[in-house]
């Protein structure tokens, strides 16, 4: 099975424009979330999925200068934007992931890529009945679903949001949830906000340098030595769909 991780990316951001080129230790969190990405032992292409927007020049250009692939598309119908981007780069499946997360943890998806294929669904995630931090989301699907979804999602939330049109037809689709030992969902580790940067940029300077590969459980760790951190962004709600 060929699969493809999809990242949606754009610089169009309304909380934090331009976030995920915002710099950490002189490096772009995008720089981060992939170089984690390309130690997946399922994943055989990683593609970041823009917009046709000028103002996503920037993101071609670092794709561009750093050798990774990319895809541009549309702004809003992101998910237009993921079914063209996989049937442009082949994927028979596609591994989901939002340019937010820049200490995504590979472990963590490859444990839900593993799931996805020893049980032969069509979507899994580990977001939908949520017990990992905000901020390791991982969904993956199968093109067959997408083309379905693509061909057949009308409403303006399953186009934007590109797998809700999974999750609220389970009598269509094969689904299943991935979950963890230890609920962590109180945890936010996405970035939207200039707290959540915060954050995400002390996790990153404390753990970057001695294990670049630092995982859920490592950050866990770091978080509970620095209890106060968690007020940085506790009170940062998430956009509803």
């Amino acid at each position: 099975m060929r699969i493809v991780a999809i990242i949606q990316a754009r610089m169009g951001s309304t909380r934090l424009p331009g976030k995920i080129l915002k710099k950490v230790n002189g490096r772009p969190l995008l720089s981060y979330q992939i170089e984690r990405l390309q130690q997946s032992n399922y994943i055989n292409d990683l593609v970041i999925a823009t917009t046709i927007d000028e103002k996503d020049d920037l993101i071609v250009e670092f794709c561009e200068k750093n050798n990774i692939l990319s895809f541009r598309g549309s702004e809003e119908d992101v998910l237009a934007r993921y079914y063209e981007t996989a049937k442009a780069f082949k994927a028979e499946a596609i591994v989901r992931i939002t340019s937010d997360c820049p200490i995504i943890d590979v472990q963590v998806v490859d444990k839900t890529i593993q799931y996805f294929i020893d049980n032969n669904f069509e979507y899994v995630s580990n977001t939908v009945e949520r017990t990992y931090p905000r901020g390791l989301d991982t969904e993956i699907f199968t093109f067959a679903a997408l083309e379905i979804a693509y061909n057949e999602a009308v409403l303006k939330r399953d186009r934007e949001h590109v797998t809700a049109y999974f999750y609220t037809n389970p009598d269509i689709f094969k689904i299943s949830s991935v979950r963890n030992e230890i609920d962590y969902s109180k945890y936010r580790w996405t970035v939207d906000t200039e707290e959540d940067f915060q954050l995400i940029k002390n996790i990153i300077e404390n753990l970057y340098s001695n294990n670049p590969q630092f995982t859920l459980h490592d950050t866990v760790q770091l978080m509970e030595t620095n209890p106060d951190w968690f007020n940085i962004n506790a009170h940062i709600e998430q956009k509803k769909l």
